[in-house]
Order: C-alpha cells, then sequence, then structure tokens
C-alpha cells in the first residue's frame, strides 16, 4: 500500500521498551528514489536530539495508533549516532549508522537492500515476542568488511537527499514548468518513493497529479529543480490526484496508461524473480 509522506510525518517511534521520539523527515537515495533513513525528533528525552532509523529496524506498523515499531531498546538509540539535520548527510553518517548497529549496507549486493529487494528486519516483533531471525543475518564480521571496503573506495558524499527539502521543488517539464512538488507516496512494503505529488500552476486551473520518480530527467538540487520527460500537455491531462480518495492499483494502471509507461509492480516481479533462491 502507498502512504502519504505527510501521513507518515509524526508517527511514534515505538523501540522495544518505550517511545523514542517522532518521525520529522526522510532520506531517500536519489539515485534509486528508496527511503534509507527515518529522521526521528527525540524530543525531551534527548533534548531535541536528531537521530537515523533504518527501515530494516522497523518492524510491522501500528495505523491504527500511528505508531512505527523498531528493533531497537531505548538504550541502544541512546547511545547510538545522531545527525545535524542542517548540514547534508554524508556517507561517512550512513556507514557510523550501519557500523553502530550492525546492519549490512544497502549498497552491497544486487538488491534494491543489499542482496534482497525488501528491508528485511533484523528482529521481528510478534505478539509481543523479540525474534532474531538470525538465518537472514549478516555475520558482524562481514558487515564490517563490507563498511571497510566502502571507506576505502568512496570518499565523496551520499546520495541521500531530504524529503523536507525537495518538497517544493519546481517541475520542468520538456517545454516548461508545470508546477512543483507538493509530497510524495511512499511504497509501506519496501520503503520505495513512488510517486511524486505534483501541485499543477495557474495556468490551466491547476490540480495535483502524479509523476513517478522513474520518468524524471535530472535534478539540479542546488536550484531546487526536477526536469521530467514529459510535456505540458501529458502532465495537464493526466488522471486528477485525490489525496483524499484511496489510491488503488486500477488508479495506478490507468496513470501509467495515460503516460505509456510500465509499470512499477511488473519491474518488481522480474526483479524478484531474479533474486529468488532456486
Amino acid at each position: 500500500m502507498l502512504r502519504s509522506m505527510n501521513e507518515l510525518r509524526d508517527y511514534t517511534i515505538q523501540a522495544i521498551d518505550g517511545n523514542i521520539g517522532h518521525v520529522k523527515d526522510f532520506y531517500f537515495d536519489d539515485k534509486t528514489w528508496m527511503i534509507r533513513f527515518l529522521v526521528i525528533d527525540t524530543g525531551d528525552w534527548l533534548s531535541g536530539r536528531k537521530v537515523l532509523i533504518s527501515p530494516k529496524a522497523i518492524g510491522k506498523p501500528n495505523w491504527h495508533k500511528r505508531e512505527l515499531p523498531i528493533s531497537k531498546t531505548m538504550e541502544c538509540v541512546k547511545n547510538g549516532p545522531t545527525i545535524d539535520t542542517a548540514k547534508p548527510a554524508s556517507r561517512h553518517h550512513e556507514i557510523q549508522n550501519f557500523e553502530y548497529y550492525k546492519y549490512p549496507s544497502y549498497w552491497s549486493g544486487i538488491g534494491l537492500w543489499s542482496d534482497a529487494p525488501y528491508p528485511i528486519f533484523t528482529t521481528i516483533i510478534d505478539d509481543g515476542k523479540i525474534v532474531t531471525p538470525e538465518f537472514i543475518e549478516k555475520p558482524v564480521a562481514s558487515v564490517k568488511d563490507e563498511i571497510e571496503k566502502e571507506r576505502e573506495h568512496h570518499h565523496g558524499d551520499s546520495h541521500l537527499r531530504s524529503c523536507a527539502a525537495v518538497n517544493g521543488y519546481d517541475i520542468d517539464a520538456t517545454d516548461g514548468i508545470v508546477g512543483h512538488i507538493k509530497g510524495f507516496l511512499i511504497d509501506e512494503e519496501i520503503w520505495a518513493i513512488r510517486y511524486l505529488i505534483v501541485q499543477t500552476g495557474n495556468w490551466w486551473l491547476g490540480h495535483r497529479v502524479l509523476i513517478a520518480p522513474q520518468w524524471v530527467d535530472s535534478a539540479r538540487w542546488m536550484v531546487g529543480e526536477i526536469s521530467v520527460k514529459l510535456t505540458r500537455d501529458a502532465i495537464k491531462d493526466a488522471p486528477v490526484f485525490d489525496p483524499s480518495v484511496k489510491l488503488t492499483r486500477e488508479m495506478e494502471i490507468e496513470i501509467h496508461r495515460h503516460y505509456g509507461r510500465t509499470g512499477y509492480w511488473e519491474n518488481r516481479a522480474e526483479r524478484e524473480e531474479v533474486l529468488s533462491p532456486d
């Protein structure tokens, strides 16, 4: 199911033994448009410190209570690395985070999440019991090896972008500016950004439409502009997006058919077939 970024903001993050704060932002990889970290505001508990939590730590959400459970204790988070959200997130921050929580890096392997198509949780919370499925964990030594390789070969900045910062960017069609980003729709299963919610300009009354990240041609991050391989007329005639109405697969098919594009669900099925064991 797809969830709005605006809906997920302010969700409570529930550690194994208590509440650690609320979701304030998301960092996504600008190459794959995958959510790599949730930015958590710890509030009064840690004097407003911000910490990064990987989707790998998140168990089954409680949508009714607006809670995201994580497979970590409050003490573990308290002693973990923090992030200064006023500065760009670097690869150093990512390595520091993965090293502390002993997660395999997502860039190692052929999957969107290392060797898997999904963020496989290191701990599963089920009926109040904590279960660690060791068959899916990598040995700590393996994790350290991956991190050391990354230190040796990648000294530049990462490709992490803040959803809050990118929200409001202009959308530049092939024949001119068409509107601006008004939010994101996130796939709750694999934590991928599936659509940019675009508020169109007043040049044709103005309404909201959806544009998939795969249709982005380029981005000028310093300028605040994202170019798409679509014309203004194509976007103008696209199905209108109403955030108050649940987006169904039939609606998504209509959107992709309008643009003459293949649905991500078809590509995902092919990728999972490749990654699945014989």
